[in-house]
């Protein structure tokens, strides 16, 4: 790593702040933090704001490895994860032209879990002294303020230096972060980090992590686009495709099959790259069989659908659901007896809920919509709907920062909650001009 910021150091530049004035406010800021009087007035903006989430979470004492035995499984997971069918271009666009820098690569997945952490070896060394490494968990919950995970908080390019992280076991790293998002949905994907020096946090770096991940977004569509119009792998375009055929990578790479049922009426189904809107009731039967992988009778798929099961009729749907399936080139997506899928399908609803179990409040709240399917009376469906909805809220209630709290109140399900516009108005502080906007809005609902 090329001359790391030292823990005597002011630290590089960021922008037009200079080392001296940034290093040194943050450095007050641990001080008085330490003393138990926080002053994260001198910060930037976008760290002071990192500082609180993180302070909420109570997060940025040391990394972690990410939970349920990643640490172990790192290597398949990161095979199978949409990340993967992207390194060929963050190799060819930053890996390798920082290969003799001595700046790392780090490229993470959507929770801020780091899949590849790539740079010449005593780099790759020195990080791994500091947790740095694939297989840790470099989140906001987690590590607190750092590149990775705040770009992930915010769903934007961060550029964080030296003591502006909250953890001092970062102190030494400087880094700049992007996040990626899928073409197809703008769900985030994962992000794509630089860590070093000085070198890591010039102006350009942003600009260059930018284009790179742009490059990578764009190779991602052009894959998707190319293998659906020919039925077969994308032909050989420049560096990358070589390297993307070497890794052999599972079709699910490529295309993260996904049902989006949040504030929708009807579902929008991404199939093998192409996408489609669904009926009401094909949605509700995709989204019960992508629920139960391992598979319903005809019954049971029924009494989950219909308040006076039928089976009948549920056949006939089937059967049609099946030519929508075929038109999507998936006509053996769906299996009988039991009915059960036999692709991959993730719902929107169970990425929110794993974001919530993580504490990634805000990942969560930029992929719900809203009540999922509000206008299906199937039971089963009533029934996901509300445990989704009363997680999201029972984990925002307890234990997010006012930041993703007022997001959440933004919500159309939120706007008689009186309870979380009581807290808002508890954890907001007391000069905060969001508090007449909750304050009123309570107004209106007593006068109501």
């Amino acid at each position: 790593m090329p001359d790391p910021a030292s823990d005597d150091d002011d630290g590089p530049m960021i922008g037009n702040d200079t080392s001296t004035s940034a290093q040194g406010r943050a450095r007050h800021a641990h001080q008085v933090l330490d003393e138990g009087a926080p002053d994260l007035d001198g910060l930037r903006a976008v760290v002071r704001s990192s500082w609180l989430r993180s302070l909420d979470l109570r997060a940025g004492a040391a990394p972690a490895p990410a939970p349920g035995g990643f640490l172990d499984e790192v290597d398949r997971y990161r095979r199978a994860h949409p990340m993967a069918a992207v390194m060929p271009v963050i190799d060819r666009l930053l890996i390798r032209p920082s290969a003799s820098t001595g700046l790392l690569v780090a490229v993470g997945d959507e929770l801020g879990n780091l899949l590849w952490v790539e740079g010449d070896d005593d780099a790759v060394r020195r990080a791994e002294a500091r947790f740095f490494a694939p297989g840790m968990d470099w989140s906001e919950r987690v590590m607190g303020t750092s590149a990775p995970g705040t770009a992930l908080a915010t769903g934007a390019g961060v550029q964080i230096s030296g003591a502006e992280h909250l953890s001092e076991i970062a102190h030494i790293f400087s880094c700049t972060a992007v996040p990626l998002h899928d073409p197809d949905t703008g769900a985030v994907l994962g992000v794509v980090d630089i860590t070093g020096g000085a070198d890591a946090v010039a102006p350009h770096t942003l600009t260059l992590v930018q284009a790179a991940v742009a490059a990578a977004e764009a190779e991602l569509r052009i894959a998707r686009l190319t293998r659906d119009g020919s039925g077969s792998r994308p032909r050989s375009r420049g560096a990358a495709s070589p390297a993307l055929h070497r890794n052999t990578l599972h079709r699910n790479t490529l295309h993260r099959n996904t049902l989006q049922i949040t504030g929708r009426d009807r579902g929008l189904l991404s199939l093998g790259g192409a996408s489609r809107e669904l009926s009401l009731r094909h949605t509700e039967i995709l989204t019960l069989l992508a629920r139960h992988p391992e598979g319903l009778t005809a019954q049971e798929l029924a009494d989950r659908l219909y308040a006076d099961p039928d089976p009948t009729t549920l056949r006939a749907e089937l059967v049609r659901l099946r030519r929508v399936l075929a038109g999507l080139g998936a006509a053996e997506a769906l299996a009988s007896q039991p009915y059960r899928l036999t692709v991959d399908l993730t719902l929107d609803a169970d990425q929110v809920v794993r974001y919530v179990r993580r504490g990634a409040h805000r990942l969560a709240l930029n992929l719900y919509r809203g009540l999922l399917l509000p206008r299906s009376t199937a039971p089963g469906i009533a029934a996901l709907r509300a445990e989704v909805s009363a997680q999201l809220r029972e984990s925002i209630l307890a234990d997010a920062g006012p930041d993703a709290l007022m997001s959440y109140l933004d919500l159309r399900e939120a706007a008689d909650d009186v309870e979380a516009w009581r807290l808002a108005l508890a954890v907001l502080p007391p000069r905060s001009p969001r508090r007449a906007v909750v304050v009123a809005h309570l107004e209106r609902r007593e006068r109501d």
